[in-house]
């Protein structure tokens, strides 16, 4: 669990560019060559490791090698793995119809409906232990996994070829995948608020992960919460709640007037500090105090409830971001414009459909 970027770097832009001809476009060779990449790192379980460059050409040893890790059990959904291949290769599949391609994505579709435990969620690998076996939105990896089963059920374009057997299993897994997004979300004095990055699988609480990590609400992991919660047609009473609910927190807790720069320390080592600038867009704290902390021990006086906070890799919680070491500054995003989006123009346009204001008498 990370904040790299996805590793599998082919560009959604180019792969939009496929063409249906006859022959092998320019577009459809690459989506074989990277297609056939995957199918390399393809795990027996079912599932892709994570944080691999899968675009880069391999030689013939590396291949071989490949080949001889498909056993290995580090198939998982964290940083972008196993959804971003399945909408590969899903692609590579309609623009070609190469069955060796088709066939990858189903059994990587079975890994994902496979994976989801009985209250809905998704671990961040199947099988997992620790806080991989927690429902886990941290890296988008339950939303990323609801994402290609959504897309499956409706029959999308490049979906179509899916059975029906499966496209109603899946229908079925968003759903309680829904129910357990819900059933997640924390409630602070009757109000829905947002997600931790990981909850108990049982009792749906927040809960931390790695020493930095602590029970927190979160505010990166809940943005792609409420954008796929925004995409349901006819959203019922509850989803609305929950989608004004997380709004109404964000505009809650907005930082204004400060912004997270990268600096060079008096030692001539790079370090990240957090500024005043008047002029920064809103920005939000990557964790606030949510009341409950498990095993993580506060540093500090307080904190208040929608407070931020601040943990080093000792399971040391604090208050500001200069009071952890500077490797824990510079090696995790701890304030970030990551709502800007959202309010400025996704949630808009979903009130303006599905949940406008009341008109109020004159």
């Amino acid at each position: 669990m990370t904040s790299k970027p996805i590793a599998v770097r082919t560009s959604v832009a180019v792969l939009a560019l496929v063409v249906l001809v006859s022959g092998c476009t320019d577009v459809d060779a690459e989506l074989v060559r990277v297609g056939e990449n995957m199918l390399l790192y393809h795990r027996d379980l079912g599932g892709w490791p994570k944080n691999i460059d899968m675009a880069r050409p391999l030689s013939d040893a590396e291949k071989d090698q490949l080949r001889a890790e498909k056993g290995r059990n580090d198939a998982t959904l964290d940083n972008g793995a196993t959804h971003s291949q399945l909408r590969h290769l899903a692609k590579a599949y309609t623009a070609t119809k190469q069955e060796r391609f088709k066939a990858a994505f189903l059994k990587g579709l079975d890994y994902i409906l496979t994976a989801q435990q009985p209250n809905g969620g998704w671990p961040q690998s199947k099988g997992g232990t620790h806080y991989a076996a927690l429902i886990t939105f941290n890296d988008g990896a339950m939303i990323g996994a609801m994402t290609v089963l959504r897309d499956v059920a409706e029959a999308k374009p490049d979906y179509a070829f899916v059975d029906e057997a499966r496209r109603q299993q899946a229908a079925e897994a968003v759903q309680r995948g829904i129910d357990c997004i819900l059933a997640c979300q924390i409630v602070i004095d009757g109000q829905p608020t947002v997600w931790c990055q990981q909850h108990d699988p049982k009792t749906f609480e927040p809960c931390g992960a790695r020493g930095f990590e602590p029970p927190a609400l979160c505010s990166a992991e809940s943005v792609g919460i409420v954008e796929f919660l925004m995409q349901i047609d006819e959203p019922g009473p509850e989803i609305i709640d929950a989608i004004q609910g997380a709004v109404s927190w964000y505009e809650q807790v907005k930082i204004l007037g400060k912004q997270r720069v990268w600096t060079t320390a008096a030692d001539g080592e790079p370090d990240d500090v957090i500024i005043d600038n008047p002029d920064a867009p809103p920005q939000w704290a990557r964790f606030y105090y949510c009341g409950v902390l498990g095993g993580w021990t506060l540093a500090v006086d307080g904190p208040a409830i929608n407070q931020p906070i601040f943990a080093d890799g000792a399971g040391l919680v604090y208050d500001n971001m200069a009071a952890i070491s500077r490797e824990r500054r510079t090696g995790y995003s701890w304030l970030g414009p990551y709502a800007n989006d959202l309010l400025d123009r996704s949630y808009p346009a979903w009130q303006a459909k599905w949940a406008p204001p009341e008109e109020t008498a004159p």
